[in-house]
């Protein structure tokens, strides 16, 4: 595996995110942390995204090189589990808003596979592949339609009330997660939703990232100028490109983006 170029961007200068790229002898991969909805916190120093992303970081670094998807899908879940409190196991078994969560695209160099677990995208020779949450776009299109209503915008990128009223909707939608679609959150990831790319042996020139880039491109530097495009012409998110959140003030972006592009 040769790789050509990496990028791990925090939207914010207050906040980390080096654990959303893992690159080992037998895998690469991009982790993506999900903000929390919740006021419930599994870590008294991290945010619930942050942590569920460290865990998954840290078992793929460990995990066996000829490991396939579904037993990654079982032993990640079983690692992020065991970091919950067992107290809080039946209400999050009942409630899954209230539980940390992350999304990864994963190339195993073993099986020359690429694992799509939740929302993530990559690149196969130039080829857009995507895996997003059920909920997204409708949600995305409700907080643009609210704009679009408002007798006044200004102020949205300091605090955006219209993301504020669709989290309601969101929490409701997450009450399907590893049921209508697929998450790491420490309970069963259901397999059917989990979209696994099967590479030949010939060389392919891969792009995983998170989906923190709208516009994913062949390159790291058209990505973030398209990015750059969009934070000028539609820092809302509400027109072509449709997000549930935009680009607010004081941050580089409106979510962490991490990008690596490489050869096998």
């Amino acid at each position: 595996m040769q790789i050509i170029e990496q990028s791990i961007i925090a939207k914010s200068p207050d906040r980390k995110c080096e654990d959303g790229l893992v690159v080992t002898d037998d895998f690469i991969a991009v982790i993506d942390g999900s903000t929390s909805k919740s006021t419930l916190r599994h870590s008294l120093f991290r945010s619930n995204g942050r942590y569920c992303m460290q865990l998954v970081s840290r078992y793929l670094r460990h995990a066996p090189k000829t490991i396939s998807c579904s037993q990654f899908c079982r032993g990640v879940t079983a690692y992020v589990r065991r970091h919950y409190r067992q107290s809080r196991l039946p209400l999050l078994s009942q409630q899954p808003e209230e539980r940390m969560c992350a999304s990864a695209v994963i190339f195993s160099r073993v099986s020359r596979e690429i694992w799509m677990i939740g929302d993530c995208q990559c690149l196969v020779g130039g080829e857009l592949y995507e895996n997003p949450k059920p909920y997204e776009q409708i949600l995305a299109e409700e907080r643009a339609d609210i704009i679009r209503h408002m007798p006044s915008t200004e102020g949205l990128l300091k605090h955006d009330t219209a993301r504020d009223q669709i989290i309601p909707h969101m929490k409701e939608w997450m009450k399907r997660q590893n049921t209508d679609y697929a998450v790491i959150d420490g309970f069963p990831i259901p397999m059917q939703h989990v979209r696994i790319i099967t590479l030949d042996f010939r060389p392919w020139e891969l792009v995983l990232a998170s989906d923190g880039y709208p516009w994913l491109c062949p390159t790291l530097q058209q990505s973030e100028e398209r990015l750059a495009w969009q934070r000028a012409n539609d820092p809302l998110n509400i027109s072509d490109f449709k997000a549930t959140k935009g680009f607010m003030h004081g941050n580089d972006s409106f979510d962490d983006r991490t990008y690596i592009r490489f050869r096998v």
